[in-house]
């Protein structure tokens, strides 16, 4: 295991130039033995036997699912929530790690290891993906319906991990293949062109996906709901708002809110869209392990005065999903995250690591409502969300004034969950105008991270650096 752990820290152009079909994805396969280096004939004996047996196809795509939960950008100890968190304006930060500092203090350098972790391993996690998107199209032994199944799983991972690298990086390389000859040597392309490929693997993946059919109780499997779920996101990302709004309309109509906030973060919550499964019950989420603050000092995040100050009066959100507290002498007072109430339980897993749920879909529908000039229908979306939360329907009538609404609800709906602040500020145009005023380092240009330096030395080609960096 030294290798994967040595390999998490290596650069892109290093990592597709040792030429691995299978990566990490299919660890449960290889077990906890060092991966070794072999030629191109062995390794494609090896991927057409994998991918002619249903159980390993299985296997290779739980590990990449576990993959991501346990490291990297999407979640685990090194997961957007945090520190884009303190990025932004959601949490504060009291500890003395050099890498988070940089983030809390808005003054990430090009070397930053976390910044190249996430990148080394999201472009991991997309080489697996493409690993099995071959494999899959050199099959021919697997039955049809779940052919179709683990395709358009790995086409939403593909498309679900460079949705997450263009909203840190901006332009950054699309990759589509395991060709090292070509991946050693990728360029950046414009986020546009990044949005683009990310919804026609999208389309895809959800044409796969709605010909088969997924016992997904769980929802721990990507299913079509899924890939829909990020796609109406990536329509509203992309100002592309009669789609935004067809596409969350789907998943309004086939899920229901949770009437009750104590269980929307429970495994079995009804409006969870897709969940990432702890590799080991009792375990819960690193989520939680993160945000609860069990004595002072000793705290390490908590939730910031400006996010605490915009839930209104009467919001039960500020009940349930925040706590608070005090030092010994209860002279300082301090909130934190409370969505992921358990960490170690006694006999089971309560609550997985939320990645999509309905609330969202809730909210873009509002916002592209509202864009269109469906003023009514925005409301409506709107109080869906606010009712349930115990207040009151929106009194925003205006157009500008719905859409500043909105922005506020998807402050206090969805804080602590997925860096989704800070990539509203930056999608918004409000990045300047809200963190300028509260962060003393705070630049325009810190509305992207910086590429990894050790990248751009092993790859010329992802030249230039992001402007300020």
């Amino acid at each position: 295991m030294k290798y994967f752990k040595n390999n998490i820290k290596s650069g892109l152009s290093r990592f597709f130039g040792r030429g691995y079909l299978l990566t990490f994805a299919l660890m449960g396969l290889m077990g906890c033995t060092d991966f070794v280096e072999v030629g191109p004939p062995k390794n494609t004996l090896v991927s057409k036997t994998v991918f002619e047996d249903a159980a390993t196809v299985e296997s290779a795509l739980a590990n990449l699912y576990l993959s991501m939960r346990e490291g990297g950008v999407v979640s685990g100890n090194f997961g957007l929530t945090t520190r884009m968190g303190i990025y932004a304006d959601e949490l504060d930060y009291f500890g003395f790690d050099p890498e988070l500092l940089e983030f809390h203090q808005n003054r990430i350098l090009p070397q930053n290891a976390d910044i190249l972790t996430w990148w080394s391993q999201a472009y991991q996690v997309i080489y697996s993906a493409n690993a099995i998107i071959e494999g899959l199209g050199d099959a021919t032994s697997l039955v049809k319906t779940d052919s179709n199944r683990y395709m358009g799983q790995a086409l939403f991972v593909r498309a679900y991990m460079h949705s997450v690298l263009v909203s840190l990086f901006g332009d950054v390389p699309y990759i589509t293949t395991t060709d090292y000859t070509q991946n050693n040597k990728v360029s950046r392309l414009p986020q546009e062109e990044v949005y683009d490929a990310i919804i026609t693997d999208l389309l895809d993946a959800i044409d796969f996906l709605k010909t088969t059919e997924v016992d997904n109780e769980e929802r721990v499997v990507p299913d079509h709901y899924v890939a829909q779920a990020l796609l109406a996101r990536m329509y509203l990302y992309t100002d592309q708002w009669e789609l935004a709004e067809s596409v969350s309309t789907v998943l309004i109509n086939d899920f229901g809110l949770e009437d009750d906030l104590n269980r929307v973060f429970l495994k079995e919550s009804t409006e969870t869209i897709w969940q990432l499964k702890p590799g080991n019950s009792p375990v819960n989420t690193y989520e939680a392990a993160q945000m609860i603050i069990n004595a002072v000092p000793g705290q390490t995040y908590s939730l910031s005065e400006g996010l605490m100050a915009t839930f209104e009066n009467g919001d039960a959100r500020k009940v349930v999903w925040t706590d608070s507290i005090s030092d010994a002498e209860n002279t300082v007072t301090f909130f934190f995250a409370h969505k992921y109430k358990a960490w170690i339980t006694e006999t089971q897993s309560l609550e997985y690591s939320i990645r999509f749920r309905l609330a969202e879909q809730y909210l873009i529908r509002a916002e592209a409502r509202a864009r269109s000039g469906n003023v009514n229908g925005a409301q409506q979306d709107l109080n869906a969300v606010r009712n349930r939360a115990g207040l009151p329907n929106t009194m925003a009538v205006g157009a500008n004034a719905l859409l500043e609404a909105i922005v506020r609800e998807r402050r206090v709906e969805l804080f602590t969950e997925q860096g989704h602040r800070f990539f509203d500020l930056k999608r918004l145009g409000l990045a300047d105008g809200v963190l300028g005023d509260l962060k003393p380092n705070w630049d325009p240009s810190d509305v992207l991270l910086p590429i990894p330096e050790a990248e751009l030395e092993s790859n010329p080609n992802l030249l230039p650096q992001n402007e300020g960096y």
